[in-house]
């Protein structure tokens, strides 16, 4: 059975939820109007998956003189976009390289020595992070490729990551707006972390940041990361502690949230509904381990399609955020196929529940896939290609397995990033779908 049918229906949701977070559609009505355009310049800075189409965005719905635009955005390598006046940089990503770190060093330049009638406009969206490199003084770009490959190993969460990537930064963590002033500082942001955090979102370069060097030892030391000498020093003797609430640098910033993971959920539930199906949102910011994620959401589908409960089939699950892989083994992975490794096992092979489980920004981890697609005869067929899912699952080869089946999703990058996407569909039985 080929199930052409669901797969078109579970590839079309996946493609409305990364519609709804295009930067040209939904960054220009946060623009400036013809009445609030700072007297001087406006220096265009960002950074992220999305920074080049957000750069884009910008010079074709700027509303005042393009010949006082300029800037520089940083973005992950093949994720450009042909601009203008907004220069474009690509760069490593998740671990940072020379190029993310002159260009970081080039950002915070570009903001230095401004006035009071200067608009620095920030772009800022998933990735912004590794994008953004300039190591705080002491550490070497090496040193903070080491700690950032290690946390993105360890099962981290995000908000963890980026809590010891601030402190360890020269840029991140409300910095970036300090170097700005006196400036004013607009901030236009994609989300790509549970909760739409600011201060999350690229390591929040300018908003005040609510943690604190403390709570970045309390991370490393519990997830057992070793740090560069200078970098524990720093945050042992509060040396590389950020900028707080109530800083004057930042009483001249204000930012936006343009696109969130809620928003792309939400127009795939209208694509859904609009095709008789009932879809339910499970949530936009589920954590965790992808694997474990995969077992409590097919433990509600296989309640669905046995119960009608929460929801009577035809319906479809929706859910986003940012699961983790804690890696052990040595396949190749991504969290999304991870998932639904895990939840081909969860499901046992239902004849009626499918899936697609992608990440919004095109790549799944550092693969060349955004995700793949589950179907109720994925077990039987990789049983059948000779693949032991349970020991691709222990060897984190999630990719392999969807490699081999031919039902990887591959995307390209999408210039944009409102990070995971799922969709579970649960179809009705056979007497259930006549009467329907």
């Amino acid at each position: 059975m080929s199930y052409a049918r669901q797969r078109t229906l579970l590839r079309g949701w996946f493609d409305a939820a990364v519609a709804a977070a295009d930067p040209a559609r939904c960054l220009p009505a946060w623009l400036p109007g013809p009445l609030d355009l700072p007297k001087g310049r406006t220096v265009v800075v960002g950074a992220g998956k999305a920074a080049a189409a957000m750069a884009k965005a910008v010079e074709e719905n700027w509303r005042g003189d393009p010949a006082r635009l300029s800037g520089l955005v940083v973005t992950r390598y093949g994720h450009g976009a042909a601009t203008r006046c907004i220069e474009v940089v690509e760069a490593a990503h998740p671990a940072p390289d020379a190029a993310g770190q002159q260009a970081a060093i080039r950002i915070v330049d570009a903001v230095k020595g401004l006035t009071a009638d200067d608009l620095v406009l920030v772009l800022l969206s998933g990735g912004g992070s590794a994008l953004l490199a300039a190591p705080m003084a002491g550490i070497t770009l090496a040193e903070k490729r080491a700690v950032t490959r290690a946390l993105l190993a360890c099962g981290a969460g995000i908000g963890e990551i980026n809590c010891v990537r601030k402190h360890l930064s020269a840029i991140k963590g409300g910095r970036l707006a300090l170097a700005a002033a006196p400036a004013r500082v607009l901030t236009l942001a994609i989300s790509d972390v549970p909760g739409d955090d600011l201060s999350t979102i690229a390591s929040g370069p300018t908003v005040p940041d609510q943690t604190s060097c403390a709570d970045a030892l309390e991370i490393v030391t519990r997830y057992g990361i070793e740090l560069p000498a200078a970098a524990r020093q720093a945050l042992l003797s509060g040396a590389a502690e950020t900028p707080k609430a109530g800083d004057p640098g930042f009483s001249r910033c204000e930012a936006h949230i343009v696109a969130t993971a809620q928003s792309a959920l939400a127009a795939a539930a209208a694509a859904a509904r609009a095709q008789g199906i009932t879809p339910l949102v499970l949530g936009d910011a589920i954590e965790g381990e992808a694997r474990e994620a995969a077992r409590v959401l097919g433990g509600i589908a296989l309640s669905c399609a046995a119960h009608g409960v929460p929801l009577p089939a035809p319906c479809v699950l929706l859910s986003g955020g940012e699961t983790t892989v804690t890696v052990k083994g040595g396949g190749r992975g991504g969290r999304n196929a991870e998932f639904l490794l895990g939840l081909a096992l969860a499901l046992g092979g239902h004849a009626r529940i499918h899936a697609i489980a992608c990440d919004t920004d095109g790549i799944d981890g550092s693969e060349d896939n955004a995700g793949a697609l589950l179907s109720p005869n994925t077990a039987a067929r990789a049983a059948a290609a000779g693949i032991d899912l349970r020991a691709r699952l222990v060897d984190n080869d999630a990719y392999g397995v969807f490699e081999a089946l031919g039902d990887l999703v591959v995307t390209g990058p999408t210039r944009t990033n409102v990070n995971d996407f799922r969709a579970i569909l649960i179809e009705p039985t056979e007497g259930r779908a006549e009467k329907a």
